[in-house]
């Protein structure tokens, strides 16, 4: 396996934690006054001796997710241009892998999330999303279910089990993140869809949210908690959700969702509860104009988020770190940065962020993460067709 030697641009000093924030240049929306004192800019914090970082394949084509299979069966990673592969622990790409949906890959849209069902080992259930062909032109973030067969080759008895209505012509901001929830539900992301960032605010659309459904696609029993809402929502005023994690430690569920020129945002997600997009915002149009009427403050109105990065990071994918390898990041976040070209961890106290750190700074943009089984942290970067799938361990 090939190493790879990377260093910080900030020092490293053993145990002890910087009072500055992570320098990654300007602020695009200077003179914001926080929410609260930890909303923002958390101290560095580095781990000392650093993660060895290490090669496991290389030649995966813009991998967008990867799903840790069990044992030693190795990993599947989605393509954006709509492959499948199986990727073996000694880095071996198969060929695509048969049985999937009409994909509409174009620009954002493609094949997207992958998740394993909670009972995989048994059943062979997995979960995809990708942005389905729906009209001329048009788009719509979906979902499917479907089994692996037993060689890796291909999906068996596919069934779409979700699709955002009404469909879009913008071929972005899809969202489309799973996370498998305990009472057997799956929370969906969705995204605004670039040109339609007011259906957001509107619960009945599902545009920007999160939205729970069960396995076979139907909606929970309960009722929304917000009035005309589409079944199953969950939140809704989010921009581009493309991170989502489920903390079994606290039953807390996490997003992580792009701001334009800057305001990524951290939720802590509250059922029924409206985040702000695109009313408010911690950044600005690309342009340089305000965001709605330039409000920057979400309360009392909206929720505010737990944290938010000005300058971007450009979240992707997310987890929240329970392994062995490094004990000491129990309960931290570990996400995907893409503009920020690392992993970020953010290390939680209760539901604020208390440090920040990034890992394999400068090695690519990273577009998902993942945990191996023996703790390993496990990376998939966003270089086109030499991309690869990295690991950082002890």
């Amino acid at each position: 396996m090939k190493t790879y030697a990377f260093s910080f641009i900030v020092a490293s000093i053993p145990g002890v934690a910087w009072t500055q924030a992570w320098p990654d240049g300007a602020p695009n929306r200077p003179g914001i006054t926080p929410a609260f004192p930890s909303q923002t800019e958390a101290p560095v914090d580095i781990t000392n001796p650093a993660p060895a970082l290490s090669l496991v394949s290389e030649g995966l084509d813009t991998p967008w997710a990867i799903a840790v299979l069990p044992g030693m069966a190795g990993y599947l990673v989605t393509e954006r241009d709509g492959h499948l592969r199986h990727v073996t622990r000694n880095g071996a790409i198969s060929s695509p892998i048969a049985g999937l949906p009409d994909i509409f890959a174009q620009r954002q849209g493609g094949l997207l999330d992958i998740t394993l069902s909670p009972d995989f080992a048994r059943s062979r259930l997995l979960y995809l999303s990708y942005s389905a062909p729906d009209g001329i032109g048009r788009s719509a973030t979906a979902a499917a279910r479907a089994r692996l067969s037993n060689d890796h080759t291909q999906l068996l008895d596919l069934v779409e089990i979700f699709r955002q209505s009404p469909a879009a012509t913008a071929p972005g901001h899809y969202g489309s993140r799973i996370e498998p929830l305990p009472d057997g539900s799956l929370a969906l992301t969705t995204g605004d869809r670039m040109r339609h960032a007011e259906r957001a605010q509107d619960p009945a659309t599902g545009y920007g949210a999160v939205i729970r459904i069960m396995p076979d696609g139907s909606p929970p029993n309960e009722r929304p908690s917000v009035a005309d809402a589409l079944p199953g929502l969950v939140s809704y005023g989010h921009r581009n959700i493309q991170g989502i994690a489920h903390d079994p430690a606290t039953g807390q569920l996490w997003t992580l969702e792009h701001g334009p020129a800057g305001g990524d945002e951290l939720n802590l997600i509250t059922p029924g509860g409206n985040y702000g997009w695109p009313v408010v915002s911690y950044g600005v149009n690309y342009n340089g104009r305000e965001i709605g009427q330039g409000r920057a403050a979400h309360a009392p109105d909206f929720i505010p988020p737990r944290y938010y990065w000005d300058p971007v990071i450009a979240p992707g994918g997310m987890v929240i770190y329970d392994g062995d390898m490094f004990p000491a990041w129990r309960g931290d976040i570990l996400a995907a940065g893409l503009v920020a070209q690392a992993v970020v961890r953010l290390d939680l106290a209760d539901d604020r962020v208390i440090a920040e750190e990034r890992l394999a700074e400068g090695i690519a943009r990273v577009r998902d993460i993942a945990v191996d089984h023996d703790g390993a942290i496990l990376f998939v970067t966003d270089e086109g067709p030499r991309s690869r799938l990295m690991r950082l361990a002890r």
